[in-house]
């Protein structure tokens, strides 16, 4: 541990105690904070914090990305400094807080996770639905792959909002805003299927479309649950969550049709940006089949070089 400033541990004992009387922080909170202010202090050494600059914090950002810490992860390292310094400049009378408008690197987003066509079409067209629940969730997860819907979206979803006579569905989405999104051909039939059992299992009041064996309306989690009961009863080594449904709708819209603004609507994203990120899916796709087909693509056989 790199030699303090005299006044440091006073200072941070006086944000410790803000944190716990003014804050009331939780023992977790504290314990980050903890281990940020270290790093700030081994990044300043003897030096008195109050003297600090933003050239130097900055510097000090380019340190902790060069040990390897995310994006993420500096972000709320420099949130935890500049409310030290908000706390010093408030009862000190710090002239400055050096960390005002420094910013952490951008991180880039981790890709989401898609299936290949061939392993969706094979995972839904071997889901057996010879009885009430399989009906059910053979409907859900062709209606997630289908049209890119969110858990929540399913099982929000409600009698009123569907139109299976046009293959259409209102869905309400996150904010509370509606979108009307289209419903495949296989998965209009495996709702019409389900439909006819479902009155078997809802309450009479009940409204929405996907209901529980105790007739209630389903949880995000019951859906999680029997997605992953669905894999290890196929045998699927690939791990299956709702969320890859999705992911894979807009993964394979895009790779046929390349029409970004179209999925963003479709999956009810407020910006473009958002969107964006199935483009990488798109090139990895690209790259894949490019490597497989190009007679130029790869490299010479090791036992044909020199030949």
């Amino acid at each position: 541990m790199a030699q303090q400033h005299p006044e440091t541990a006073s200072h941070f004992a006086h944000f410790f105690r803000y944190l716990h009387g003014e804050k009331a922080a939780s023992a977790h909170t504290h314990q980050a904070y903890q281990h940020d202010l270290q790093l700030l202090a081994d990044s300043v050494g003897a030096r008195d914090l109050a003297s600090l600059s933003p050239l130097e914090v900055r510097g000090f950002v380019r340190q902790l990305a060069s040990r390897g810490l995310s994006g993420r992860s500096i972000a709320r390292t420099l949130s935890a400094w500049r409310a030290f310094y908000r706390l010093m400049c408030r009862d000190f009378h710090w002239s400055s807080n050096p960390v005002e408008g420094v910013k952490a690197p951008k991180h880039r987003p981790a890709l989401p996770s898609a299936m290949n066509v061939d392993d969706v079409v094979g995972f839904l067209e071997h889901m057996p639905d010879e009885d009430q629940l399989a009906s059910r969730d053979k409907a859900i997860f062709e209606l997630a792959y289908s049209s890119g819907l969110r858990v929540s979206e399913l099982v929000s979803l409600k009698l009123i909002e569907l139109d299976l006579l046009h293959g259409m569905a209102t869905v309400t989405g996150k904010g509370n805003k509606t979108r009307l999104v289209p419903i495949g051909k296989m998965a209009v039939e495996a709702i019409r299927r389900w439909l006819l059992i479902r009155t078997q299992l809802a309450h009479p009041n009940s409204q929405t479309v996907f209901v529980s064996n105790k007739g209630t309306p389903l949880t995000p989690r019951a859906v999680q649950l029997r997605l992953r009961q669905w894999q290890e009863k196929l045998g699927l080594t690939e791990p299956l969550y709702p969320h890859k449904l999705r992911h894979s709708c807009a993964s394979h819209l895009l790779q046929s049709s390349s029409d970004l603004r179209a999925v963003q609507e479709l999956l009810g994203h407020a910006s473009i940006a958002t969107t964006q990120v199935y483009t990488h899916l798109d090139f990895q796709h690209l790259a894949e089949s490019y490597d497989k087909a190009h007679p130029r693509a790869k490299m010479a056989d090791k036992d044909t070089e020199g030949i």
